[in-house]
């Protein structure tokens, strides 16, 4: 049975104006990248069996303009991040009553002994920037303001 890492499903699709370009410069070095027409980042490995999708208005356009370039920062730096942003992330889905909702709709399975290898890891460091900027949420520690 596949394990599944779905991360934040947040509302719907697309700004119309993401262009084939923008979202192939996205795909570029991940395992297998599924793309639609919306604004849905999707990764598929089915040799370590799990699933990454990313759907929130404006993330890829985002990525593509404001997000640091791939590999500057090393995988090591990713994966801690990661690790305080979820675990934080996930505190806020347990505590409905004291934090929104709607903003944190669903638990992040991200366990660190597993090797997500760089490319997961990059775009889930990169969308909890992009939400913390975005919806003025700070999950833990400096957030770069981009």
């Amino acid at each position: 049975m596949k394990k599944f890492i779905y991360i934040l499903a947040i509302l719907i699709t697309i700004i119309a104006c993401s262009t084939a370009s923008k979202n192939d410069a996205i795909a570029s070095n991940s395992p297998k990248v599924n793309k639609a027409v919306s604004d849905t980042v999707k990764i598929v490995n089915d040799s370590l069996e799990y699933e990454v999708i990313i759907i929130d208005n404006g993330f890829s356009t985002w990525l593509v303009s404001m997000a640091q370039p791939r590999h500057y920062y090393s995988l090591a730096y990713l994966e801690n991040k990661n690790y305080l942003y979820v675990t934080e992330w996930n505190n806020r889905v347990r505590q409905p009553q004291v934090y929104n909702p709607n903003l944190y709709e669903m638990l992040i399975d991200y366990r660190p002994e597993i090797h997500y290898g760089y490319e997961v890891n990059y775009l889930i460091y990169n969308y909890m920037i992009y939400f913390q900027n975005t919806y003025k949420q700070k999950l833990w520690g400096y957030v770069p303001s981009r």
